[in-house]
């Protein structure tokens, strides 16, 4: 490096210094100028930070509860769609129409029995018997009512449901729970309550109920059917047949009577 280039050198770094100086000077001058004023401007400028920073600690700690919260949400939702699949289950096998059973029995069920001689039409109205506490009877459970559901009726054939449809099918099963209640109530009449015309109807009925494929079971016979759903039709005979399909029913014949059981679906 010769002369020329050395004291250039240094001319460039005296004024890199005295430009620097310059700049620290006028640094200084701006400190001084509005002491006052600069020092509350500090404050607020450090209050808008430390609120700010109180702003983001709360954003923070609620974004932690969020990101805790969401297993628990997830286990929600999961729980909700396995309810959802029960209760759809469920529905499934539900049926879509429950018909109201009638529980009066039938017309001549209801005229079978007497009405009891009171104490007055007996003379014996000035007398007070004392008379003991009625054993409890142990009778017939009522006709159990299993109805069919959609899923049973599809897996029926199609030939032998034809245009049946779950209603109706349903709603024979009441009428034959009806039908197999007035039966009931005739085998359990005492005779001496029952009209002339039933008593030889029960004494039949009774005779049926003994027999070894009858006994212990509700039933009714054939002739019993009389509707209002259930009918000697060309549906009827249909339902039946899906009913003893489907194991609600089965049929034996006790003398020259058909005689239908209600069963409990396996």
């Amino acid at each position: 490096m010769d002369v020329a280039e050395a004291g250039s050198s240094l001319d460039s770094l005296v004024s890199s210094f005295n430009a620097r100086i310059a700049e620290i000077q006028q640094l200084v001058v701006a400190r001084n100028m509005y002491p006052a004023s600069s020092i509350s401007d500090l404050s607020a400028v450090d209050s808008a930070l430390t609120a700010l920073e109180l702003q983001l600690h709360k954003i923070k700690i609620r974004m932690r509860e969020e990101t805790e919260a969401i297993p628990k949400a997830k286990k929600l939702i999961e729980a909700s769609l396995r309810q959802q699949k029960k209760l759809q289950k469920l529905s499934a096998v539900v049926p879509s129409y429950v018909p109201h059973r009638v529980t009066k029995i039938t017309e001549d069920a209801t005229k079978c029995v007497r009405p009891e001689p009171s104490v007055e039409d007996l003379g014996f109205a000035s007398m007070q018997l004392e008379e003991p506490a009625p054993k409890e009877k142990k009778g017939r459970a009522s006709p159990p009512l299993f109805y069919i559901n959609a899923d049973e009726l599809n897996s029926v054939p199609p030939y032998m449901k034809q245009r049946l449809t779950l209603e109706k099918v349903n709603a024979a099963i009441d009428d034959m729970a009806t039908y197999s209640e007035a039966t009931a109530q005739l085998l359990k009449a005492p005779h001496r309550k029952l009209t002339e015309n039933l008593v030889e109807r029960a004494m039949e009925l009774k005779e049926i109920a003994a027999t070894e494929a009858v006994k212990g079971k509700h039933f009714f016979l054939e002739s019993d059917i009389k509707g209002p759903s259930l009918k000697h039709d060309h549906t009827g005979r249909a339902i039946l047949t899906v009913l003893r399909h489907l194991g609600r029913i089965s049929e034996t014949r006790v003398g020259h009577h058909r005689v239908i059981l209600l069963l409990r679906p396996h």
